[in-house]
């Protein structure tokens, strides 16, 4: 017999239904409660609140345990390539050989953008953030492949899925290079997909850029690492836009926006910023920390905590092993890393953070490396939106498929002023 919940309320009993997935998460069907009692649940920020069934990315906040379609992200850290990744998270398994290949394949030879594209950057300023630009590039592919735009037509979508894996490298390089004022580089067809990146980021018509293959492995571990995190806002953001059937680039575009806040994807530059200041300023992690414990103070703890994990973040630990390796590679000893390792010492040595569940999350390490390799800072979450891709496309891909798909419309508790006239222009 099915799980059940009981509620009650004024004098009514009421039986809800309990989802159980496959991990052992429990969830309350409440989707006939205002049909049944007038009521609705009242979460904000949804925090407790489940908007679908998913296979894709499971995660365990108090055991720290993140998994892409079962398989443990350490696992696919140390074996998997970024692509690979991505047609796990997009198919729902690993390819074989020949179908990676293939895969790859395709992905490399749509990497070039429609010249059309490229004079879309004149229309922006020259300081425009990379972001901006990105979603705004991102959002015109659907006057590209305006036969590509059918939510519900699988060789649509898959063509899309391609072609937004395959430029969006091309559009966030072509951002930067505008950005300093330099001409775009095409993308050359021998490299690999981060090596691709890296070069069309750092070569010009003046001097050819050879990706270091440490550099680049280290890029890729970053994009898979990012690659997909649950119903994070970009996500839900993704869903919720694609839920009224809108293309998959528009889908996409409005992700990449969500993303940019500094509380989701824009976490990682200020990471980096809080670094320098405490380099500038404070000159000691141990200083930055007593100041970030006063209630009257505005100095933040960047880089700690986060919503879902009450742990260790899993991601955290394997990209502060790589930002070591990437860092002795390159030859460069960075004070900011000397901070960074002090300050994550202290903090999970004291009680005040501690009890507060407060660990090293993703971004805490991720911008040293891109600083390391000569990424800007205003292209931090660029390359968070070109690994959470994937993860985006996956949840869009999934909840068309989904037999219970709806559009999103939450509901709310009205507050404002009842039966309140009008009162004319001149009377005011």
């Amino acid at each position: 017999m099915a799980a059940k919940a009981t509620l009650k309320f004024g004098g009514q009993e009421i039986e809800l239904g309990v989802e159980e997935g496959t991990e052992g998460e429990k969830a309350i069907d409440i989707s006939g409660l205002r049909a049944q009692t007038g009521l609705i649940t009242l979460d904000p920020g949804f925090a407790n609140t489940g908007s679908c069934k998913s296979a894709i990315t499971f995660i365990d906040g108090e055991k720290g345990i993140l998994k892409y379609r079962g398989i443990p992200i350490e696992e696919l850290a140390e074996k998997a390539s970024f692509l690979e990744t991505a047609y796990l998270l997009i198919y729902g398994r690993l390819p074989n050989k020949p179908e990676l290949d293939s895969y790859v394949d395709e992905v490399t030879c749509h990497t070039m953008v429609h010249e059309n594209i490229r004079r879309f950057y004149d229309g922006f300023p020259k300081k425009a953030h990379p972001m901006a630009v990105s979603a705004a590039v991102i959002g015109a592919l659907a006057t590209f492949y305006p036969d590509r735009q059918d939510p519900s037509g699988r060789r649509d979508a898959e063509g899309s899925i391609v072609r937004l894996l395959a430029k969006f490298p091309t559009i966030a390089a072509n951002s930067y290079k505008y950005s300093i004022g330099q001409p775009f580089v095409y993308p050359k067809n021998r490299l690999n997909y981060c090596s691709n990146f890296l070069q069309m980021m750092f070569a010009n018509p003046c001097a050819e850029y050879e990706p270091d293959p440490v550099v680049a492995k280290a890029l890729d571990l970053l994009l898979i690492l990012h690659a997909d995190h649950e119903q994070n806002c970009s996500t839900s953001t993704v869903r919720l836009v694609g839920s009224s059937l809108s293309n998959l680039f528009a889908s996409i575009s409005a992700g990449i926006s969500a993303l940019w806040g500094s509380l989701h994807g824009g976490a990682n530059q200020k990471v980096i910023e809080m670094l320098e200041s405490i380099r500038d300023g404070e000159g000691s992690a141990a200083a930055f920390v007593e100041k970030s414990k006063k209630g009257d103070d505005t100095t933040r703890l960047m880089g700690f905590g986060h919503r879902v994990y009450k742990n260790y973040d899993p991601r955290a630990r394997i990209i502060k092993k790589s930002c070591h390796q990437v860092l002795e590679r390159l030859g460069i000893h960075s004070k900011l890393l000397e901070i960074a390792t002090n300050l994550e010492e202290i903090v999970l040595n004291d009680d005040y953070f501690v009890q507060r569940n407060l660990y090293p999350n993703v971004d805490f390490y991720s911008g040293i490396i891109y600083q390391a390799i000569g990424i800007p800072k205003n292209m931090f979450t660029v390359l968070f939106a070109m690994g959470r891709l994937p993860g985006w496309v996956a949840h869009w891909m999934e909840m068309h498929e989904d037999p219970q798909f709806r559009i999103g419309r939450p509901r709310q508790i009205y507050t404002g002023e009842i039966n309140k006239k009008f009162i004319p222009i001149d009377q005011r």
